[in-house]
């Protein structure tokens, strides 16, 4: 970037920023998302104005008036990416470019003004800069959330004039309580997460939010994730509540859903697509039934299953619920392609592996 492009943030340091010490006891045992840096970017836009006001500052609260629009009206992205510790101390991160890309896929989804990539990968990298001494060491990881919502003060149903993108971090252990183990999933014959037409391929808080009951429900039956079925049918596995599935088969193809609009299009699904198709698997991006899930599952042709996202990366489906029944994939613990795969994603993340596709963006 050149200086002309930098000059653009004002950067304020936390006169509370926490002290070294007392950090590293807080990054012992960080979890996910429960635990935050010391700072935050923000950048303003107004209709005629533009992206303004430009900072890197304490992380505050933010007052708003309450007919802020977003609190009315739902208009609001967001993206997930990680930082990452190099094992020669540099930090990077993971494909960052497809997370601005998305977010202005977003943005143009909810009629929100699109951030330039420059100043959305500027925006990002100043911040993983003034916090990087929070980067938890080992195999954890810092987690970035950028965001834009609707700040303009206003009752009616119209795109809002005024929005505040942010970005926020908070260091990241483990997504799933206990690791990498196999999760437990419960599949939703009540709710579905997105329908043709509407903002399933979007990356706003909408569709999490419609996602907690179906999420509830799988808790209660002692499940870790809920999965989701079309909304047409009530028949087409789609995806989990924040991330995408696989199918590993014992001919070693691997099948996904496919994207139609009402799935994510998510950045880790896309690179496991590439490694697998590189290591020789056929990968299939088809439509594939709950009910042909439980019968591969019973015959043993569907020999794995994972989901993956940002947050988990890749973690193995074991156990499937649902009313009808369960039933385990595999032997209920994983399996090879899976492991391999993870193993491969996250070297590659981290800089022990080759990155022939020159995916990792050192700061």
């Amino acid at each position: 970037m050149d200086v002309e492009q930098k000059s653009r943030f004002t950067v304020t340091p936390s006169s509370k920023a926490v002290a070294a010490d007392a950090r590293a006891v807080l990054l012992e045992d960080p979890g996910f998302g429960r635990l935050f840096t010391d700072h935050m970017v923000t950048i303003r836009y107004t209709e005629g104005q533009g992206w303004h006001s430009h900072s890197v500052g304490p992380r505050e609260p933010f007052q708003l008036d309450p007919a802020c629009a977003v609190l009315h009206y739902a208009q609001e992205i967001f993206e997930g990416m990680k930082a990452y510790r190099l094992a020669d101390g540099s930090v990077a991160m993971f494909r960052p470019e497809e997370n601005a890309r998305r977010f202005a896929e977003s943005a143009e989804r909810m009629a929100m003004p699109a951030i330039p990539e420059d100043m959305f990968l500027e925006a990002v990298e100043q911040l993983v800069k003034i916090d990087a001494d929070w980067i938890p060491s080992g195999e954890g990881s810092l987690y970035l959330r950028p965001f834009l919502f609707a700040s303009e003060a206003f009752l009616g149903v119209r795109p809002s004039n005024e929005y505040i993108f942010c970005v926020i971090a908070s260091p990241a252990g483990a997504y799933f309580k206990g690791g990498k183990k196999a999760v437990t999933l419960w599949v939703s014959e009540h709710y579905t997460r997105a329908a043709r037409g509407g903002t399933g391929a979007a990356k706003c808080g909408g569709n999490y939010a419609a996602s907690l009951v179906a999420q509830k429900e799988a808790i209660k039956h002692g499940c870790d994730q809920v999965v989701f079925l079309d909304a047409a049918e009530n028949k087409w596995v789609e995806e989990l509540g924040g991330m995408n599935v696989f199918f590993v088969m014992d001919d070693g193809s691997i099948v996904t859903p496919p994207l139609t609009g009402t799935i994510l299009p998510g950045i880790t699904r896309n690179s496991i697509i590439s490694l697998a198709r590189a290591k020789g698997h056929e990968v299939r991006e088809e439509p594939y039934s709950f009910a042909q899930w439980r019968a591969d599952a019973a015959s043993g042709k569907l020999r794995e299953a994972f989901a993956c996202g940002t947050a988990a990366v890749v973690t193995a489906i074991g156990t499937v619920k649902s009313t009808d029944g369960d039933f385990t994939v595999g032997n209920g613990d994983g399996g090879l392609v899976t492991e391999s795969l993870r193993a491969e994603l996250t070297g590659i993340q981290r800089g022990s592996v080759a990155d022939p596709a020159g995916w990792v963006r050192t700061l």
